[in-house]
């Protein structure tokens, strides 16, 4: 199996690209279980590509049960280096309107019931430096890649907060968040992004704004029918910017992604106990 680049987690509908080409599909087993559903390989150019549906196909797994665990895993094994998460999210703010696109630096993690939210544990302890939760060099290169795909706004920049979903918002929420200076709201950011740092993986999010969430005065609260017809407009933007970010590569590291690692774990090497050490080779060497 050739070299694979660059991970997208999205809908299974982002893969039908015009140009991919070499196109597989791959069952992988990892030591976290299952990932979400089989991922399918393909190449545009000589760039490796690795489509992986994050809720499944049919789109039948909750956000709380997603195995983000393995679906991290399971693309790092293939030898993905960077990992562009394509979700669609409300909006908390005037300006960020439906239908833009929003490349957010900051998480917050309002999650409740995920426990598989670290690759630690079970004998070895590891404390990542989470300070700046998406890569921001390629933040800025996903962002240039959807304003060059046109058909969308671009805002660099803004604060995500996941919820634990699967239910939307009450407006008391809604304001909160608010409040608390977060920008977008989604269900699935975490623990996506903090496995990926853990991975030692480059990690951006390309968040599609589908609603103004419960908040807003005069918009109708966020439904179903309209977050899927909202992203559905925009596959189209998606599948080009994902081309055009294909160009960039093979790409660097330039933020320690990859070095997340080399001072995180503080378990002393003797008491590490060696099924630990085998479940975790892959991120440990």
């Amino acid at each position: 199996m050739s070299t694979v680049h660059l991970g997208i987690i999205g809908g299974s509908g982002l893969y039908h690209i015009e140009g991919l080409s070499d196109v597989s599909e791959v069952a992988v087993d990892t030591p976290f279980g299952a990932p979400s559903d089989v991922i399918t390989l393909g190449h545009i150019g000589e760039v490796g590509l690795a489509f992986l549906p994050r809720h499944g196909r049919g789109h039948f797994i909750s956000p709380t049960e997603i195995n983000s665990r393995a679906n991290i895993w399971a693309l790092k094994s293939l030898g993905v280096s960077h990992v562009v998460s394509v979700s669609a999210c409300g909006s908390l703010r005037e300006h960020l309107r439906p239908r833009d696109v929003v490349v957010p630096d900051q998480l917050i993690d309002f999650t409740k019931l995920r426990s598989g939210n670290t690759f630690f544990g079970d004998g070895i302890v590891g404390h990542i430096g989470f300070a700046e939760p998406f890569c921001p060099h390629f933040s800025r290169l996903t962002a240039q890649a959807v304003r060059e795909a046109g058909g969308a706004t671009v805002h660099e920049g803004g604060t995500f907060i996941t919820i634990e979903g699967p239910r939307f918002s009450t407006k008391a929420e809604s304001h909160a968040f608010r409040a608390w200076g977060a920008d977008i709201i989604g269900m699935t950011a975490s623990p996506e992004a903090q496995l990926a740092r853990e991975a030692g993986l480059c990690y951006a999010c390309m968040a599609h704004v589908t609603d103004y969430d419960v908040w807003h005065e005069t918009e109708e609260a966020v439904t179903v029918e309209t977050v899927v017809a909202n992203a559905q407009a925009s596959i189209g933007v998606t599948r080009a910017a994902i081309v055009r970010l294909a160009g960039q590569f093979p790409l660097e590291c330039e933020d320690g992604c990859r070095h997340s690692l080399d001072a995180a774990v503080m378990t002393d090497p003797s008491r590490v106990p060696e099924a630990a050490r085998k479940r975790l080779s892959l991120i440990l060497g």
